[in-house]
């Protein structure tokens, strides 16, 4: 076989971003400068291709999972890259954009096969993501945060994804069994109700109308956070309560929007509370100097602070926080033994960490006459045999979930404690926090 010449996608966000400009661009760029460039497209498309040609001088072609299979992706990007010192791949509509958008009831509508995404899996090439840009200033920052939960081959990283995958563990026994699907805000209980997800994982607060209302079960917290309120560094705040007449914006159809009112008016204080449609426009208007502070959860917000466009530091979280918003994964009413199943997925990451057990250790309780321990990871306990709690998951679900994902402090340190998250009430309950699980007996 050819091999592949080094490479990269040119992908978007979704159609008519400029994908086809930037490509051609650097096409014709690197080929000015005396490389030997190719080009490929992915999908069908025959007009793109025609571009890049007369940019390289020479055959753009196309790369197709759909009409030619996910196998045949790498010969014929090895054959469009031959003898080339590098090969551009341009991306066909969005990122995750593939055969379940174009060609509906083709596929798993959950799944993203022939998208760009996926091709660039298939190469193992990184990705470089184009934004429309045009009408907007930092919003572009708080559009790309949104993809940067993705590595350069595609795939989706981060807290909530990791708990997506200690889902699959338990369940399934393979962690990389999932098909994470983005939704939008207003979309994620009408999705999660049609059946177009099984469970949500994601930033959604678990309240008693959400619980009653939306269809939904909520589970386990993942999360334990609370509404707080970032402002410019240089803006004299120093609490809460020095923040009177001014202009608070936050994300509509939240619970943010209702808590900021109550809080000003626990304080005695006036705040317009001022609610945008998403959080990109929330942050055009606050760089902008529309907004004197910003409301969300305070997790959102350090997150949102570490990617500012004038850095973390033009940027202060004031130290009051002033709601209860557990995080938590929810599935769709009527169904208990999937939510069971769900809930003890998540709360075997609590009791690993109670236990101990850590990804990089699971292995060396194989002999252990922890009875407890035992139980948790579907061993042998002498005089009861092997634990089955009815719970509907396989018996070694602990283990799977632990060596493949890892406890819940590993799944935080690596996702939030880089962003300044400290454990606090996330801290286990013997460490004076709320994670507890009940006892696997």
């Amino acid at each position: 076989m050819i091999p592949l010449p080094p490479r990269v996608v040119i992908a978007g966000t979704h159609s008519g971003v400029g994908k086809t400009s930037v490509a051609t661009g650097l096409l014709a760029a690197f080929t000015g400068s005396h490389l030997e460039v190719a080009s490929a497209k992915v999908g069908p498309d025959f007009i793109d291709p025609g571009y890049h040609a007369a940019a390289t001088g020479r055959p753009g072609r196309n790369l197709d999972a759909w009409i030619c299979g996910a196998d045949a992706i790498a010969a014929l990007a090895a054959r469009a890259g031959a003898g080339a010192d590098l090969l551009i791949v341009e991306g066909v509509m969005g990122l995750f954009d593939g055969a379940a958008s174009a060609v509906p009831g083709a596929v798993d509508p959950r799944r993203d096969d022939a998208s760009t995404a996926h091709v660039a899996r298939l190469l193992d090439a990184p990705i470089i993501l184009v934004v429309d840009g045009s009408s907007m200033s930092g919003s572009v920052a708080a559009v790309v945060h949104g993809f940067a939960t993705l590595d350069p081959s595609g795939e989706h990283v981060g807290f909530d994804s990791d708990f997506c995958r200690v889902i699959a563990a338990a369940v399934l026994g393979d962690a990389t069994a999932v098909e994470m699907v983005d939704v939008a805000t207003d979309d994620r209980f009408t999705a999660l109700q049609s059946g177009e997800i099984d469970a949500l994982v994601r930033n959604t607060t678990f309240t008693a109308t959400r619980d009653g209302a939306e269809g939904a079960t909520f589970l386990q917290p993942t999360y334990y956070d609370g509404q707080g309120m970032m402002v410019a560094a240089d803006s004299g705040f120093a609490t809460l309560a020095d923040m009177d007449g001014v202009i608070v914006c936050v994300v509509q159809g939240t619970t943010t929007e209702g808590n900021a009112a109550t809080e000003a008016a626990r304080l005695g204080v006036s705040w317009e509370v001022r609610p945008f449609e998403d959080p990109d426009l929330l942050q055009e208007a606050f760089v902008a100097g529309q907004c004197d502070g910003w409301s969300s959860d305070t997790s959102q917000l350090t997150g949102l602070r570490s990617t500012y466009p004038d850095g973390p530091e033009a940027l202060t979280i004031l130290p009051e926080v002033f709601s209860k918003e557990p995080l938590a994964p929810a599935v769709a009413d009527g169904d208990s033994q999937w939510a069971q199943a769900v809930n003890w997925a998540i709360l075997a990451t609590i009791q690993a960490e109670e236990l101990g057990i850590t990804s990089e250790n699971v292995d060396t309780f194989a002999d252990t006459t922890d009875v407890n321990i035992q139980r948790f990871l579907g061993l042998e306990v002498e005089g009861e045999g092997v634990l089955d709690p009815g719970l509907g998951l396989p018996a070694d679900f602990g283990f799977q979930v632990v060596k493949q994902v890892g406890n819940y402090g590993e799944i935080f340190e690596k996702h939030l404690a880089p962003l300044g998250l400290e454990r606090g009430v996330n801290a286990l309950w013997t460490d004076g926090g709320l994670m507890y699980s009940p006892p696997y007996r």
